[in-house]
């Protein structure tokens, strides 16, 4: 199920950020990137549309996800 990021408290999007910035396997590679910057860059994706929340209501779970990977019938 797909959340709006819209419809999101701010602080609560800012934690959901943060928390997916901080995940294993997030990491930009050799160079260090600033957790800022990951929350910005991720918060632009939101707003462009090329990533969305995903809530996965079976598992409880929280994910961003490119759109583009979404079912059809999401």
């Amino acid at each position: 199920m797909v959340i709006p990021f819209e419809q999101l408290n701010p602080a609560t999007l800012q934690s959901l950020l943060e928390e997916y910035a901080t995940r294993e396997g997030t990491e930009y590679g050799e160079r260090e990137v600033a957790l800022s910057a990951k929350v910005l860059n991720l918060r632009r994706q939101l707003q462009s549309g090329e990533v969305v929340i995903w809530f996965e209501p079976g598992e409880d779970s929280v994910n961003l996800v490119l759109a583009r990977d979404l079912p059809e019938d999401a």
